[in-house]
């Protein structure tokens, strides 16, 4: 054998011991992303990796499958360019009415060793569950319920049956949320009918708010009433109090004099007493004598002197006017 064939044939075996091990090496690492967990099976054994960055395989060995850990979803009743698709979409109602109602669910990947290997097609599975709970749930409400008022109260129970279903199958998906995008009749004329309903609950709904506002203005407004009447009141009070304590001080006062000289007070009580009655009278008493008399007059207009009274005294003569 020529020296020529010899350097070939090692050539040749080079090649094939570098591309070998070419292959190896591109064959014994794989990277995971931080959106992303891989599932390495080891002679039919999995275990999954979650940490990113680069890893070691054994090749020909291990496989590794990577799965996507972000939220994902998927629509029913429409397809991504937002055409109808009615086999999934149309429904019919408790009340035996049909409508076209899309749903938006969303999901992500919880276990990876389950999402890959406890089915082939864990998604389809997810779909048709949702699928059979919405139409249940909306088999049992009205159709006024479900393009109107009850959408809350549907999402959360399809939500709830889903869930449910989905851990019996249990395929290593978590039901993030499920929505519902659009509900109205298949007919354009029974959507105008609904649209018009829906106006009128907004209406009443707009008055109701309006109403309540206004309540609470007046409530308001009574309040500070009552406050200010309480308040005028409790002044009132006070100074009803005051005063009454006032007159007890006068009486006592009177009562203490009374007690000491009884019958000049008496005389005294009855003589401011007829001033207040006879306010626009003057009377003269005359006694006996010079001292007994005794002159009573009003002066808010001007009475007699100091020597007019002593004059009458002199005399010794009563007149009354």
């Amino acid at each position: 054998m020529s020296n020529a064939v010899k350097n070939a044939k090692a050539i040749i075996i080079t090649v094939i011991v570098v591309l070998g091990l070419l292959i190896v090496g591109l064959n014994s690492f794989y990277t995971i992303t931080e959106q992303e967990k891989a599932v390495i099976t080891t002679f039919g054994v999995a275990r999954a990796e979650g940490e990113p960055g680069l890893h070691f395989k054994v090749p020909f060995v291990q496989s590794v499958q990577k799965v996507s850990t972000t939220s994902q979803g998927f629509t029913v009743g429409y397809n991504d360019n937002k055409e109808t698709i009615e086999e999934e979409g149309v429904m019919i109602t408790s009340d035996y009415n049909f409508v076209n109602v899309d749903f938006y669910v969303g999901y992500k990947v919880v276990d990876p060793i389950k999402y890959v290997y406890a089915s082939q097609q864990p998604v389809t599975i997810l779909k048709n569950i949702s699928q059979s709970c919405i139409r249940t749930v909306i088999g049992n409400y009205d159709v006024d319920s479900v393009l109107t008022t009850g959408k809350n109260e549907i999402q959360n129970q399809i939500k709830e049956m889903i869930e449910a279903k989905l851990q019996q199958h249990d395929v290593g998906l978590f039901l993030e949320t499920i929505s519902i995008q659009d509900s109205q009749p298949p007919t354009q004329e029974v959507l105008s009918a609904f649209k018009d309903v829906e106006n009128a609950k907004q209406n009443m709904d707009t008055l109701l708010n309006n109403a309540k506002q206004y309540q609470s203005e007046q409530m308001l407004s009574a309040e500070a009433t009552v406050d200010q009447i309480l308040q005028e009141a409790q002044s009132k009070k006070t100074q009803r109090i005051n005063e009454a304590k006032a007159e007890v001080a006068v009486f006592n006062a009177m009562y203490d004099e009374f007690i000491k000289n009884p019958i000049v007070t008496k005389q005294r009580m009855f003589y401011e007493t007829m001033e207040e009655v006879l306010p626009n009278l003057k009377v003269i008493i005359d006694g006996t004598n010079q001292a007994d008399t005794l002159i009573i007059d009003q002066l808010n207009n001007g009475g007699m002197s100091g020597a007019e009274t002593g004059a009458v005294a002199q005399n010794g003569t009563g007149a009354e006017e």
